[in-house]
């Protein structure tokens, strides 16, 4: 990546689970774990808009994925995508043991480098959450950056690892350390807009209008093209989720409004490299 040109990035991520997310939820009858197989469906169709419009993208794939979808997960990289790793079967980090995490993490390494042929550099959480030890695992396996939190939304920033939160002070934040944050937010995350899920005990309802969902993200693209200079925009996609065939046809509608505005498309190990250069993004007056 040359120096940030405004008037902004934009980072289309995809959170290819498969099956494993419904493992995770320990919903493993027949119904659940056919919407997973959709994604297997889905990533083509997505692949053929990507590469038609030229876009690059990014795939976070559970190394579960790969193991299951080998065929798919080698379109995705014969695409030129950029493969990071999400888990092997879309644990949670803050059920796991330090062990438990330790291994799945290097299975998960292991596997995109397998199906890549080179070490991933990125790591999108399952269910969006690190621990102390997760930070301390992906700066162990010298991951490069990380997209799971949420302290900005137009520029990266080094996640800190060591902080204290006492009940009876101030935070108390601990160091910077070399893992960069590319920051994401449920806000632009296409499964709590579009996805119904039934749980025992609550029902997440989803099945928006994707125009809704775009409309909110085009206000986010519109207001940091007017207020920030080289910022950086990432969305999630499912491609259980955004592969259906009215919300691909609204995927579409949003890329020709974003092209309007002029808006860089790039991978998120692309962004990251930037950063670590010195290249300045998120710039607010």
């Amino acid at each position: 990546m040359d120096a940030p040109n405004p008037p902004g990035h934009l980072c289309l991520s995809f959170d290819f689970d498969g099956p494993s997310l419904w493992m995770m939820r320990k919903m493993t009858t027949a119904a659940p774990v056919s919407r997973g197989e959709f994604g297997a469906v889905a990533v083509p169709r997505l692949l053929r808009l990507l590469t038609k419009r030229g876009i690059p993208s990014t795939f976070f794939i559970p190394g579960h994925t790969i193991e299951t979808y080998p065929d798919v997960c080698k379109m995705v990289v014969d695409a030129g995508c950029e493969v990071g790793i999400h888990g092997y079967a879309h644990e949670m980090n803050a059920l796991q043991n330090e062990s438990e995490e330790r291994a799945a993490m290097a299975r998960s390494i292991d596997l995109v480098e397998q199906l890549t042929g080179r070490r991933p550099v990125g790591y999108r959480a399952p269910a969006g959450d690190l621990t102390a030890q997760s930070i301390e695992l992906l700066i162990e396996h010298g991951l490069q950056y990380d997209s799971s939190l949420m302290g900005h939304d137009y520029r990266p920033y080094q996640v800190r690892s060591g902080d204290a939160l006492p009940g009876d002070g101030p935070a108390r934040w601990g160091p910077e350390s070399d893992l960069i944050e590319l920051p994401w937010s449920w806000s632009n995350d296409d499964y709590p807009y579009l996805e119904f899920v039934a749980f025992k005990r609550m029902i997440m309802p989803g099945l928006a209008r994707p125009e809704d969902m775009f409309s909110n993200w085009m206000g986010d693209l519109r207001w940091m093209v007017r207020e920030v200079t080289a910022g950086v925009l990432t969305l999630v996609f499912h491609p259980q989720v955004i592969g259906r065939g009215h919300r691909l046809l609204a995927l579409e509608a949003f890329l020709d409004q974003a092209a309007d505005l002029g808006i860089v498309y790039n991978t998120m190990a692309e962004v990251a490299d930037g950063h670590r250069r010195g290249l300045a993004f998120g710039i607010e007056a």
